[in-house]
């Protein structure tokens, strides 16, 4: 049982919007469109990614991750958003709110994705700015960390531009595309401008 859990399990995830994107928890509906965006994508999500399984793009798969995020969310652990384009409801990416930890904590770990095609547009800006006050305001959490690659130089201004400082460097900190690799650290406080 989580300490100062904020979100009651019978809540259905609200939608966040922000500056023309729609962030709303994945459902089996988007299994196709988000095969289809990640396949064209590979090439640009793996060297920063962790290995993908070999039946990744698979509809028993995309099931599976569906019921782990369902699970996730009713046990306060984590919060997963598909990133849609609000003028024409296309997937762009999405975002993530895991390792979510309470009592005097109060702290959860950013991770996104963007499609290649809409990389560099904006898209992943508008999605961090909006789900910022979702975290601190709804979620209550007082701390929302970061890792990046230093080499992720697109990921690097993206946590910049959104408000977050960086706090260190993690050796050998995630396993990525097969590797163990370094990672620059950053978070952003509730109570930071």
């Amino acid at each position: 049982m989580a300490f100062f859990r904020t979100v009651s399990l019978s809540d259905p995830m609200p939608a966040v919007t922000g500056n023309g994107i729609v962030l709303r928890a994945p459902q089996m509906s988007d299994c196709a469109e988000w095969a289809a965006l990640r396949e064209a994508s590979r090439d640009f999500l793996t060297p920063w990614e962790p290995t993908w399984p070999a039946d990744d793009l698979t509809r028993a798969s995309f099931r599976r991750r569906i019921k782990r995020y369902a699970e996730d969310q009713r046990g306060d652990l984590a919060y997963a958003f598909f990133i849609f384009r609000e003028h024409d409801d296309v997937l762009l990416g999405g975002l993530t709110l895991a390792n979510i930890r309470r009592g005097c904590a109060q702290a959860g770990s950013l991770g996104y994705w963007m499609g290649a095609a809409y990389a560099r547009q904006g898209h992943m800006t508008a999605a961090v700015n909006a789900i910022v006050p979702f975290a601190f305001g709804t979620l209550k959490l007082h701390r929302i960390e970061a890792a990046c690659i230093p080499a992720n130089v697109a990921s690097i201004r993206l946590l910049e531009k959104t408000g977050f400082k960086r706090e260190g460097f993690a050796r050998q900190y995630l396993c990525i595309d097969g590797v163990w690799q370094d990672h620059l650290l950053f978070a952003r406080l509730k109570d930071d401008l």
